[in-house]
């Protein structure tokens, strides 16, 4: 690994760009945010009607074209939008005291741990 000439490297204490990000530069959140907001007249593929959308609406209905063909990824990712994505947590309090834990034995288990 080559190492860099140490006479162009920062002084302790010196910054590499003293000066900081120039006003009025829009982070890449903002820019993303005003691109999604962008319309274009298209045909709704789902009403079939020419409408101005954003491109998050369009976006939006390019998945809800994919899940109605049985695409199962993009139905997750609209009911994850919509209804938030499922979480499972387990909580088992215990104050310090052994808890165990039924162990159910499904017909065709070839294998059990008890």
């Amino acid at each position: 690994m080559a190492f860099p000439n140490k006479e162009k490297q920062f002084k302790k204490g010196e910054s590499g760009n003293p000066n900081g990000r120039p006003t009025g530069t829009k982070n890449r959140s903002t820019l993303v945010r005003e691109w999604l907001e962008a319309t274009e007249s298209i045909i709704n593929p789902i009403s079939g009607e020419k409408e101005i959308l954003s491109q998050q609406d369009i976006m939006t209905l390019a998945l809800i074209k994919r899940a109605r063909k049985g695409d199962v990824s993009a139905y997750k990712e609209l009911m994850d939008s919509a209804h938030g994505k499922i979480t499972d947590h387990t909580d088992i309090t215990s104050n310090g005291t052994t808890v165990s834990v039924p162990v159910i034995k499904w017909a065709g288990d070839t294998e059990i741990d008890e």
